[in-house]
């Protein structure tokens, strides 16, 4: 069988980046991904600046629209924008972009098996056994990158999902030219367009890629609240062509650890979605990076590498990602309360969440303290 340092399983922006880094310095390194590249991924496509920064290679080729601007929404009173030098928000295609972090880590000596589907994992001694559609595979290390769903996280151990996964659902869709001259130029969010969630607009090169997503796990009807934002909000009749995609979202990371048995977590496999957004992509590329670095500076050495990689995600992901699952809770369902403050210090949280989009920032730590201070000052300002 052949045998590698680290086998990644998937090829989207977590796994492809953990194997661009580890493939630079040397380690011998394979992709397992079940599908023949490019392949569709459902995904909103926005990629957010401080995603940009964590690629070291030029993303012209598979980025169709680029956004200064962002426009946010609640109902027809209120309405922020926030303005950047550098695009806010980068609109992909994700067969096209995973696609192209997939070379990059080729050209450094990455392997790619496509068309290789992971069927089992067996714990040896000295090394694990990757068993696939196509043959088997020897590793010291495996890099589950196989987002939400993760057979590899089942296969690994993690029996129980301790993620929090919302539901959502996203159109590619084609409208009229007239349509399209209106709503190719805004990046817009509507907060409470679905109850305890959002819907989105992102402008494509040739298309909108519209969608809704509650951030409650209750029965919801996602293509009526869909069809509403549609007609209503966008005030789009004519639809000439959509694709529906329904899918969920981890936006609370994993309670039961991220690495077993030299079986590493990275991406939504991981639970690293962002809370208040649920904006992944980022967050998928950090994680990569980290593991990578944890499995570098440990030489392969399979403890060092998990005390390493646990110790990183609590230095640079883990608390941000705490207080966004505060912060989410109190935003999408306080309404009242975040509807007093929004009004008084809505510009102020819009260029604040801009911040974080351009990783100038994180959310604060001390988030209830902070929004209880703003309460006080508005309540004292009231009498």
């Amino acid at each position: 069988m052949t045998h590698f340092d680290v086998a990644i399983i998937g090829s989207g922006p977590s796994g492809a980046s953990t194997a661009f880094q580890l493939a630079a310095k040397g380690i011998k390194t394979v992709i397992i991904e079940k599908s023949i590249l490019p392949r569709y991924k459902t995904c909103g496509g926005g990629f957010v600046y401080r995603g940009r920064k964590l690629l070291p290679f030029a993303l012209d080729n598979v980025i169709e629209k680029e956004f200064n601007t962002v426009e946010v929404h609640l109902g027809k009173k209120l309405h922020f924008s926030t303005k950047r030098e550098e695009p806010t928000i980068s609109m992909v295609m994700r067969d096209s972009f995973d696609h192209l972090i997939t070379q990059k880590a080729q050209e450094l000596g990455a392997t790619l098996l496509e068309n290789h589907k992971l069927t089992g994992l067996a714990l040896h001694p000295e090394h694990l056994v990757l068993e696939t559609s196509k043959g088997n595979y020897t590793t010291n290390f495996v890099i589950a990158a196989d987002g939400a769903l993760s057979p590899t996280a089942k296969m690994a151990g993690w029996k129980e999902d301790t993620r929090k996964l919302i539901p959502a659902l996203e159109y590619e869709v084609e409208v009229s030219e007239e349509d399209f001259k209106r709503w190719s130029e805004i990046v817009r969010f509507d907060i409470d367009a679905i109850p305890y969630g959002y819907a989105w607009s992102f402008p494509k090169k040739n298309h909108l890629s519209i969608g809704v997503a509650s951030t409650k796990r209750t029965r919801l009807n996602l293509k009526k609240y869909y069809q509403e934002y549609l007609e209503n909000t966008l005030g789009i009749k004519n639809v000439l062509n959509e694709a529906q995609h329904g899918f969920q979202i981890p936006i609370a990371p994993r309670t039961d650890g991220f690495v077993k048995n030299n079986v590493f977590l990275i991406g939504d496999a991981a639970g690293f979605a962002d809370p208040i957004t649920a904006e992944g992509i980022s967050n998928a590329i950090l994680s990569g990076n980290l593991v990578a670095e944890a499995i570098l500076e440990s030489k392969l050495n399979p403890d060092k590498a998990k005390a390493l990689y646990l110790s990183k995600l609590e230095k640079n992901l883990l608390p941000e990602l705490q207080s966004g699952l505060w912060l989410s809770k109190w935003f999408y369902e306080q309404k009242t309360i975040r509807n007093i403050l929004l009004k008084k210090y809505g510009q102020h949280f819009s260029e604040a969440m801009a911040d974080i989009f351009h990783g100038n920032r994180s959310y604060p730590k001390d988030i209830k303290n902070r929004i209880a201070q703003k309460l006080k000052g508005f309540v004292s300002l009231q009498n």
